[in-house]
């Protein structure tokens, strides 16, 4: 069986803990019944040999598989990835995901969708990348007694995604412990405002207003100071046809959406001005967390 998983961008600038989407760049593992179990990557993360012995998917499906099934047995994984590794698009998301639908899978049980974010809730505590992760899209979620509650929006394919990947990660756990301990008002109510112009703005596709709307007050500043280049990405990004620009999730990947006309040349800029980092254009992905047998 076959298990694919979009990457993620998480916030997109003040819709913090709260909005992400899926990007069509996608993690596959293949999953064969073996004499014993072993792994093996390709693409990312390949050249980590920790990740074959202390293997979050592995340690995560086995938690599953062994609560779901009388019958033991082993499995040869085989990881295709291509999401990078801690640079802010959700690559601990994805694996999460994909291990708990492979485990149901495995075992011949169906498991709904709504059922397979609630469950990734114990590993992932915040929904704002499990759930672009689990239902593809553009999505707005929150956390009441252990469940998301989710609103989602497909989104179209003369919209292009343009993300710069730096050649070092910035720490999810060490970034949040950099963002301030209280908020003034006025900044709250400046998130709050624009997290809401935002979400409107993708759902009534109003592009235009995606610039405006995608400015930030409570997270973004304090954590582009850990990389000062970034600051520089995103100025390039709005001057040369970038919708919005944001840094995905905690960082250091940084998140532009162009017109499809316009991606091709937004990247070619970004290379230029940015040698020493990744630049990468794909499509949204709408699909989300898929298992093939």
């Amino acid at each position: 069986m076959k298990v694919t998983v979009p990457a993620t961008s998480a916030n997109l600038g003040p819709g913090f803990d709260t909005l992400g989407l899926a990007l069509n760049i996608r993690n596959k593992v293949i999953i064969k019944p073996a004499k014993f179990n072993s792994v093996s990557l390709k693409g990312e993360g390949a050249n980590n040999p920790k990740l074959k012995t202390n293997n979050m998917f592995v340690s995560t499906f086995n938690d599953f598989y062994d609560n779901l099934s009388s019958k033991k047995q082993n499995f040869r994984f085989e990881f295709i990835n291509e999401i990078p590794l801690s640079r802010g698009l959700g690559s601990s998301s994805a694996v999460i995901i994909s291990a708990i639908a492979s485990a149901y899978a495995i075992c011949d049980m169906k498991i709904d969708k709504q059922k397979l974010l609630n469950l990734a809730l114990s590993y992932e505590s915040h929904p704002d990348n499990i759930t672009p992760a689990v239902m593809g899209g553009f999505t707005v979620a929150t956390v009441k007694d252990h469940e998301v509650n989710f609103i989602r929006k497909e989104l179209p394919e003369s919209l292009k995604v343009v993300v710069v990947i730096p050649n070092r990660p910035i720490s999810t756990n060490e970034s949040r412990k950099i963002l301030p301990f209280k908020y003034s008002i006025e900044d709250t109510v400046f998130n709050v405002s624009h997290s809401s112009l935002l979400t409107a703005a993708f759902f009534s596709e109003n592009w235009q207003m995606l610039k405006e709307a995608s400015n930030d007050r409570m997270h973004q500043y304090y954590r582009m100071k850990q990389m000062p280049e970034l600051f520089a990405v995103q100025k390039t990004a709005l001057k040369n046809g970038a919708l919005m620009s944001t840094l995905s999730g905690s960082g250091s990947t940084f998140f532009s959406i162009a017109y499809s006309d316009d991606a091709k040349n937004l990247a070619t800029v970004l290379k230029e001005n940015f040698p020493q980092f990744k630049v990468y254009t794909c499509d949204f992905n709408n699909s989300g967390v898929q298992v093939e047998y």
